[in-house]
């Protein structure tokens, strides 16, 4: 992405677009960010994390007490080693993220691992042999079966190859070569059913890795100009019925219908993107009714402002709306980013501090429902979850090789009786696929020790799809102590709803009764001391 060319060209083409708009609603989040944001990640605790531009620093923004983005809080975390604008971005399974390169800044060359729980970043040096003068640069990268992430180096050591990071010794090794070109510069990938990555180079062909081979393929030609005279490309999905969709920068799209083995798929020309648009570098999002948010502008240039329309697959088709302020954006489209948030909306930044969140119309897709098969409890505390589709049938939201915002990974929602919401840390899936059908994948996620005691729905969610409810209860810890002539019963004061109950029989024909008096909370514990009676005597808390 040449950023320094994009702020001293001029417009050479006027726009005008229609001024009649449909389609979701935008909502200002209620607190400013405390820097300018570009870059946008899900942690797998439901919170969002955000790069300021071109730095160092990070900011936390978390979902209220009712699970509100928009009414959520921002905090700072803890600063990265290197400068970085336009880079490798990947969530973990086990919940770290990394990040790799920049096209500006001072982190071109290495890489770091971030570890939400220490609030620690860490350099991962990158050995000789996989990269040259430049090194990542703005590569493209994608997490793989095995939980490694597959990159592809703007400035490999060798030509044509790319690299992988092995996530259980923290190192990077080079990868396999592409079946075509130097590089994949300015490309986007998408992640098919069969766990190919499917891209487009330059010259309009198209290739694939195959991670069971760790072989990149040649496959179809897409048969149009799919790069703009910049060399640019938009971003690129997988849609609901299946096929791949690509956002041309040239303005025009593409259809893939992939076979499920090497063999090559099939590719259709798609809609042209409306009134000359396209898409030199720009976010976009596959929301959760099937459509995708389409960041778009000028062709040839990086000029503002920046148009919003949504493509819908089932009428392949375009309609253009508002953007967050109006019509427009007034600002260019490669400054946006997007995110798909838990609850079904699409988080977008603009390298400001002002970030909006996008509520698409219509319901949630029955195809991409996750469904809850079982929980077990491990003995550590942590829970086993296990259901189908826990990782969605997309990606989730993209950008191609400046950022990757991937977030097809379960996520844990649990809402108590007034409406309280939590978000467990997932961990250890199972599966980094898309479009999983009736298999059975599973994912780890802890009992937070600040959840508070009760009765909970739980529901797992993937890119804003939840499943139906599982009831889930969390039971609080009811201490006794004797204290001479005197008995202390103590437990959790977030405990809601629960009752102190005695009895002095324990068989079917038990009488329980409620003990007065009434607790009284002492450091954050319900209380209440009594005499000893001097028989016996049975306790429980009751909801």
């Amino acid at each position: 992405m040449p950023m320094l060319l994009k702020k001293i060209v001029l417009a050479l083409i006027p726009f005008v677009a229609a001024t009649t708009v449909h389609g979701g609603i935008w909502t200002p989040l209620a607190s400013q960010a405390p820097d300018y944001i570009n870059l946008l990640l899900l942690l797998p605790d439901g919170t969002v994390i955000g790069q300021a531009v071109e730095g160092k620093d990070w900011y936390r923004l978390t979902p209220d007490l009712h699970g509100s983005y928009v009414n959520g809080t921002w905090t700072a975390l803890a600063a990265m080693h290197h400068t970085r604008l336009y880079f490798s971005s990947d969530v973990l399974t086990n919940g770290q993220v990394l990040v790799a390169g920049g096209e500006y800044g001072t982190g071109g060359g290495n890489s770091e691992i971030y570890d939400p729980l220490s609030n620690v970043w860490t350099v991962v040096p990158v050995p000789p042999g996989v990269l040259t003068n430049g090194g990542f640069s703005d590569s493209i990268s994608v997490i793989l079966p095995n939980g490694n992430v597959l990159a592809a180096p703007d400035n490999p050591a060798t030509n044509g190859n790319t690299a992988i990071y092995i996530t259980v010794s923290n190192t990077w090794s080079a990868g396999p070569k592409l079946f075509r070109g130097s590089t994949q510069s300015e490309a986007s990938w998408v992640k098919l059913p069969d766990d190919s990555i499917l891209t487009i180079d330059h010259g309009n062909h198209s290739e694939r890795f195959i991670p069971s081979l760790n072989e990149w393929i040649n496959d179809a030609n897409v048969g149009q100009t799919m790069y703009s005279t910049n060399g640019e490309m938009g971003a690129a999905f997988l849609l609901p019925n299946g096929q791949a969709f690509f956002l041309g920068g040239s303005g025009n799209t593409a259809l893939y219908t992939p076979t499920g083995t090497t063999a090559t798929g099939a590719w259709v020309a798609g809609p042209v993107i409306p009134d000359g648009f396209g898409i030199e570098d720009g976010p976009a999002a596959m929301m959760f009714n099937g459509k995708i948010l389409c960041d778009v502008g000028n062709p040839t240039n990086y000029d503002a402002p920046a148009y919003f329309f949504e493509y819908d697959p089932v009428a392949n088709s375009f309609t253009q709306v508002n953007g967050p302020t109006g019509v427009t954006d007034d600002v260019s489209p490669y400054e946006g980013i997007m995110l798909d948030l838990p609850d079904g909306t699409v988080l977008y930044s603009h390298d400001d501090t002002d970030l909006y969140v996008y509520q698409p119309d219509g319901s949630p897709l029955a195809a991409g429902k996750p469904a809850i098969s079982n929980l077990t409890a491990n003995a550590d505390g942590s829970f086993t979850l296990a259901g189908t589709l826990l990782n969605g049938i997309s990606e989730g939201a993209a950008y191609g090789d400046d950022a990757q915002m991937n977030s097809n990974y379960p996520l844990v929602r649990l809402t108590n009786s007034v409406g309280n919401v939590y978000y467990e840390r997932t961990y250890d899936w199972s599966s980094t696929g898309v479009m999983t059908g009736n298999k059975l994948v599973t994912t780890q996620f802890t009992n937070s020790a600040a959840l508070p005691p009760g009765a909970y729905s739980l529901v797992v969610v993937a890119n804003g799809i939840s499943s139906d409810p599982f009831s889930f209860f969390i039971q609080p810890e009811l201490a006794i102590i004797l204290s001479g002539t005197k008995v202390v019963l103590t437990w959790p004061a977030n405990a809601m709803g629960f009752i102190l109950e005695s009895t002095t029989n324990l068989g079917p024909a038990a009488v329980w009764s409620t003990v007065l008096p009434s607790p009284v909370v002492v450091n954050g514990q319900d209380v209440v001391t009594n005499q000893i009676s001097g028989a016996q005597e049975f306790f429980r808390l009751s909801q």
